[in-house]
């Protein structure tokens, strides 16, 4: 470690630090229409300035509500039909339509709430399995990618919130039912990438037509979900407990195949012992993140908080600085398709991917919450 990044590690003495470094460094590298993929509605963009409207509700900041609005209104027109073009085909079209409730209760301008109608307008549309599940795009039919509940239910439960569609969040409720009933593995508590209804495509088991591997990134995604989907459920609704047994186990089978060494976690989860295999951070971010929030609403106990908070430091020991002593995230995996464990093995890595830097956004602040409560520090 040089002086340089030492100097800049001692000022970052707290998960808050972290946030505001991270989304300084892409701040500093981008415009806002230029965030890659530039120029696009699109969920990488859509993750990494949700986390920043969540840091700014912690900590205050006009710069991050402008930056936000200014990618937003880059791709909404000025006209008051609210029009902008996205894939109309795919739910990870719908996640980066959650930047469009602050903006609209903070400014009450129409085209925002147009725009979020148009997205709640496409799950009528959108092609489904025979029971019901959400293809996760339409090139990819009769499949249910585990990411999907994440980019199109927590937006439909935000919508509900704020505009009163209460089929909204019954239909959640049934796509998360449909996803874990397709692609839980009960031995282990996680869950596999994928499901593919027609047993058609070379990765799907044809007895199951579940695909093979536990893909981290997608995981971590299904994590945060739960979370969300339990603080919009009543306190009395049926479904309640088993989303929080199922999360309970989840976070068991997570703590199980933890780093020993590292307290992260590798891009396939349950593989720790294959040289070939590879600590991932946008999945560890995404861990820590779900184990930590379950921890602060109550749904397992603190005796988890070791794991969240190890994790979380040893996510930290991976992070480096550039030249100008800016943020830098490494070792994230670029966006994937379903296949077999070499392919996950075999995808390229990358620095400051938009959705590896929103996630270790989102896992800060929920860490800042959770040492503040055990009272424990970074050091």
């Amino acid at each position: 470690m040089t002086t340089q990044e030492q100097m800049i590690r001692e000022k970052l003495a707290t998960p808050l630090d972290w946030a505001k470094a991270a989304c300084h460094s892409l701040m500093e590298a981008y415009k806002p229409e230029e965030l890659p993929p530039d120029g696009r509605w699109h969920y990488h963009q859509g993750v990494f300035l949700v986390s920043m409207l969540q840091l700014r509700e912690k900590i205050g900041g006009d710069e991050y509500f402008n930056y936000v609005k200014n990618y937003v209104d880059y791709n909404i027109d000025e006209h008051e039909h609210g029009n902008f073009l996205w894939n109309r085909k795919e739910l990870d079209s719908i996640q980066a339509g959650l930047l469009l409730f602050t903006l609209y209760r903070e400014t009450q301008d129409q085209r925002y709430k147009i725009a979020a109608d148009k997205l709640k307008n496409m799950f009528p549309t959108l092609n489904r399995t025979s029971d019901g599940g959400f293809w996760h795009k339409d090139r990819y039919p009769y499949q249910m990618w585990l990411d999907g509940l994440y980019m199109g239910g927590v937006f439909a439960m935000n919508y509900n919130r704020d505009f009163g569609a209460p089929e909204l969040l019954d239909m959640v409720i049934e796509q998360e039912r449909l996803m874990r009933k397709h692609t839980k593995d009960d031995a282990t508590g996680l869950f596999y990438h994928a499901w593919d209804e027609s047993r058609k495509q070379p990765w799907a088991d044809p007895i199951t037509g579940k695909s093979p591997e536990f893909w981290g990134r997608a995981i971590g995604w299904y994590g945060i979900t739960f979370n969300e989907i339990l603080d919009f459920l009543p306190e009395d609704h049926e479904a309640r407990p088993e989303i929080v047994q199922a999360l309970q186990e989840l976070i068991d089978g997570l703590v199980k195949f933890q780093d020993p060494r590292s307290s992260m976690w590798y891009q396939v989860v349950d593989k720790k012992e294959d040289p070939e295999n590879w600590l991932e951070t946008s999945c560890s971010a995404l861990f820590c993140y779900t184990i930590a929030r379950a921890i602060n609403s109550g749904h397992v106990d603190k005796s988890y908080k070791t794991y969240a908070i190890n994790g979380y430091k040893g996510l930290l020991e991976k992070m480096t600085f550039d030249e100008k002593g800016l943020f830098v995230m490494p070792e994230i995996c670029i966006g994937t398709g379903v296949g077999d464990y070499q392919h996950y093995i075999d995808r390229p890595r990358c620095e400051n991917d938009l959705h590896g830097v929103g996630s270790f956004v989102l896992a800060s602040l929920v860490m800042q919450d959770l040492l503040e409560e055990s009272e424990n520090d970074l050091k």
